[in-house]
C-alpha cells in the first residue's frame, strides 16, 4: 500500500464514519440514555421487575453503541492525524505503522457499520429459528443436520444460548425437523439474514456410485416476541393436536402424548414442540412459536408488498445461498454476490464475514 492508496482509504473510511453518523444520530442516543438514567433514579423503580429488566437492557445496548461508535470515530481521527503529520515530517516509520494497521482500521470501521445496522427495534431480541429439510429424502436430512450444526458451532463462538424447542430425527440420518431458541444479544439481528433456502452441492456419503446430489433446507427465522408486541390468537384460529414425543429422552417419551403440534388455520403456519415431558410447558413453547412465527410473517408481508417479493418453496432458483463442495470449493450468497472458499471453517460456524457481508449488502 502506498500513500495514494492509504488516503483513498482514509476518504472511504471517513464516508462510512458520516453515514454511520448520520444513522446513528450519537445526540439523541445520549438524550435518550439520560432519560433511562432518570427512570432508574426514581424510587419505585425496581417496584416492576420486568420492566425494570427491559430499561436495562435497552440502555446496555444504547451504551454499546455508543462506545463502538465512539472508539470508530477516534480511530479514524487520530489515524487521519497521524497521517498528515507523518507526510509533513516525512517521517516512514509512522507511515509503514498506518500501513500495517490499515486492515484492523477497516475492521474496527466496519464493525461498527454492521452495528449501527442492528438498530432495528427487533434487532435486539432473541431468535427462533426452525430446520426443514426440502425434498431428498436421506440427503437432505443429513444436510439439515449439517445446517443445525453450524449454527450451534456459531452460537457457541458467539458466547449464545441454545435452548432446543423440537428435535425429530431422520429414518436413517440426519434430521426430519428441528426449532431451537438462540439467546444473545442481536441474535436476531445477526440471524434474519440467514432465513431462506440453502442450498448443498457435494458427492453424496449416501450414493454407492459416489454421484454429486444438489439437497435444499429451508431456514426459518423469527425474533422471539415479547409482551410489548401484540399478537392475538384465538382458539378458533389454531387447531392443536398431541401426540407420542419420539427419539431419546427415556421411556416416558413413548408413554405419554406430551409433544404439542398447533396449526394456524388461517395462515397454515405449523409449530411443534416436544423438548419438555410436560404437555403445558410444551404447549407454552408451541405457543411462543407461533406469535414469533406470526410476527416474522406480518415482517415478510410488508417486505414482499415493498419489493414484489413471492414465498419461496424449497427448491431450485430460490436460494438464498449455495455451499459447493464439489467440483469446487465454495459458498456464495445471492445477497451479497461474495464468494467465500473457507467451506469447511463456514460450516463449523465461521459465519460472521458472510453475514456481515450480506447485511451490508442489504443496507447500501
Amino acid at each position: 500500500m502506498d500513500n495514494y492508496e492509504y488516503t483513498e482509504l482514509l476518504k472511504t473510511l471517513n464516508q462510512k464514519i458520516g453515514n454511520i453518523e448520520s444513522i446513528l444520530k450519537p445526540t439523541d442516543i445520549q438524550t435518550r440514555l439520560d432519560q433511562l438514567t432518570k427512570i432508574e433514579q426514581e424510587p419505585n423503580f425496581w417496584d416492576d421487575i420486568d420492566n425494570a429488566t427491559k430499561i436495562g437492557q435497552e440502555k446496555n445496548r444504547l451504551l454499546s453503541r455508543m462506545a463502538k461508535f465512539n472508539k470508530a470515530n477516534e480511530t479514524i481521527t487520530d489515524a487521519n492525524e497521524l497521517f498528515d503529520m507523518a507526510k509533513d515530517e516525512d517521517d516512514i516509520d509512522t507511515i509503514e505503522m498506518l500501513f500495517s494497521e490499515a486492515n484492523e482500521l477497516e475492521n474496527i470501521i466496519k464493525q461498527t457499520e454492521v452495528e449501527v445496522m442492528l438498530s432495528g427495534e427487533e434487532d435486539g431480541l432473541n431468535a427462533i429459528i426452525s430446520i426443514h429439510p426440502g425434498a431428498g429424502g436421506t440427503e437432505s436430512c443429513d444436510w439439515a443436520n449439517m445446517i443445525y450444526r453450524m449454527y450451534l458451532r456459531w452460537s457457541e463462538r458467539k458466547g449464545f444460548k441454545i435452548e432446543l424447542l423440537d428435535y425429530q430425527t431422520g429414518d436413517e440420518a440426519g434430521i426430519k425437523d428441528v426449532s431451537f431458541i438462540v439467546s444473545g444479544i442481536n441474535a436476531y439481528g445477526y440471524l434474519k439474514v440467514e432465513n431462506g433456502i440453502h442450498r448443498l452441492v457435494r458427492i453424496s456419503p449416501f450414493d454407492s456410485n459416489a454421484k454429486r446430489h444438489t439437497s435444499f433446507a429451508s431456514v426459518m427465522v423469527s425474533p422471539e416476541i415479547d409482551d410489548n408486541i401484540d399478537i392475538v390468537i384465538e382458539d378458533k384460529d389454531i387447531r392443536i393436536d398431541t401426540y407420542r414425543a419420539s427419539g431419546a429422552g427415556g421411556q416416558h417419551v413413548n408413554k405419554t402424548e406430551s409433544a404439542i403440534r398447533i396449526t394456524h388455520i388461517e395462515t397454515n403456519v405449523v409449530v411443534q414442540c416436544q423438548n419438555d415431558r410436560s404437555q403445558h410447558k410444551n404447549k407454552a413453547a408451541a405457543m411462543k412459536m407461533l406469535k414469533s412465527r406470526l410476527y416474522e410473517l406480518q415482517l415478510e408481508q410488508l417486505a414482499a408488498e415493498k419489493q414484489g417479493i413471492a414465498k419461496s418453496e424449497i427448491g431450485w432458483g430460490h436460494q438464498i445461498r449455495s455451499y459447493v463442495m464439489q467440483p469446487y470449493q465454495q459458498v456464495k450468497d445471492t445477497r451479497s454476490n461474495i464468494g467465500y472458499s473457507n467451506v469447511d471453517g463456514i460450516l463449523d460456524g465461521d459465519l460472521d464475514k458472510m453475514i456481515e457481508d450480506v447485511l451490508i449488502a442489504q443496507n447500501t
